[in-house]
């Protein structure tokens, strides 16, 4: 609660302080909105305007301000305006504001027509810049990953760098002369334009509306022709991104298909040695079927022999078997026997003064002799 002190001073507490700052705040916000509405509306209007409106409001002021006294005006009694006023000052800058704000739109959305084009122009020029790029590997890269063609490389790049130049020159040339063309026209048409205008004077004014309304006529129909024309770069555009997609995937395939072939060659070579092996293997089958078939037949004709003769047979192979030793044993006595004559021969020889003759010779002689 406020109080009054007894030297007159009013005693306020914390609370109404706060609030009542607030209020204050409030206050001064909304008063500088309406200096801010009014300072923007004051700037639109002239001189000549900003003084009568000045004028005016004092006078409304003077009269609506009952008690005072006319002849009082000093410049710093403070002058308002009526709700009126304000009201129509709020609705000029409302006006203003939303006139600001269709500009602003028409200029962004002319920007962002500028844009469009200048992005729709890149995605052309890189589409462009991605099939050169694509003529290069298929025309000279590749011509370089081969070995048989690297002496010529060097010749084949700049004869595909003259023939780029010389098309991009030619077609410099004819875009010149496009647009010498075009500014002939361009000419031809003001020229025209002033005939129309000189002769306008004499024109009435259904002819105007006339003219106007062809003029209307004629815009729309550029703008559906810009219209058509952008959905046809568009449409170019992507046409040329799925053509250079779909030369990819060619390359793709035909380095597939190259490489699928190359496998087929060498299983072919690989069959073809499969069928020799299997035909060999034919081949060694019917011999072993043919020897199967004479075993076999064999095998039918076997008759197992009686157990009588089998051991006359074993008996009669272990005589055998024991004279053999016994005739290996004879030979060992013989040839032991022949060795020892050999030397005694050719000692008696040497005693005799005879030349010494081979040991063939004279185990030869020892056995004619009896030795």
């Amino acid at each position: 609660m406020a109080e009054t002190t007894e030297d007159g001073r009013i005693d306020i507490d914390k609370k109404q302080l706060v609030e009542l700052l607030e209020d204050l705040k409030r206050s001064n916000a909304a008063q500088q909105a309406e200096i801010d509405l009014s300072e923007r509306y004051i700037n639109r209007l002239d001189p000549q305007t900003h003084l009568e409106s000045f004028e005016t409001a004092s006078q409304l002021e003077m009269a609506t301000s009952p008690g005072r006294k006319t002849k009082v005006h000093t410049p710093e009694r403070q002058q308002l305006l009526t709700l009126e006023q304000k009201c129509d000052v709020a609705q000029s800058v409302h006006k203003q504001i939303t006139e600001d704000l269709k500009k602003a739109k028409d200029h962004s959305e002319r920007e962002l027509d500028n844009y469009k084009a200048t992005l729709e122009e890149a995605d052309i020029h890189l589409a462009e810049v991605k099939k050169e790029c694509c003529q290069f590997d298929r025309d000279i890269v590749k011509a370089l990953r081969d070995k048989k063609g690297v002496t010529m490389s060097a010749e084949k790049v700049s004869r595909y760098i003259e023939d780029k130049v010389r098309a991009k020159e030619n077609l410099i040339e004819k875009l010149y002369q496009k647009n010498t063309a075009l500014l002939s026209y361009k000419k031809k048409l003001q020229i025209q334009l002033k005939q129309q205008e000189e002769m306008g004077e004499g024109l009435t004014a259904m002819d105007f509306e006339q003219l106007k309304f062809g003029n209307m006529k004629c815009r729309k129909q550029l703008d559906e022709q810009n219209l058509k024309h952008m959905e046809l770069k568009l449409f170019a555009g992507k046409t040329l991104h799925v053509l250079n997609s779909e030369k990819e995937k060619l390359q793709t395939l035909t380095h597939e298909s190259d490489v699928l072939n190359g496998d087929i060659a060498l299983r072919m070579k690989i069959l073809v040695k499969i069928e020799e092996e299997t035909k060999q293997a034919e081949e060694e089958r019917n011999k072993a079927e043919t020897l199967n078939r004479k075993l076999r037949g064999q095998l039918a004709d076997f008759h197992i022999p009686h157990v009588l003769q089998y051991i006359k047979v074993k008996e009669s192979h272990g005589q055998l078997q024991k004279s053999v030793k016994e005739w290996e044993r004879k030979v060992e006595i013989a040839e032991m026997s022949l060795k020892t004559h050999t030397k005694s021969w050719a000692k008696l020889r040497i005693a005799a003064g005879a030349r010494p003759v081979p040991a063939q010779h004279a185990a030869i002689d020892a056995g004619l002799y009896g030795f």
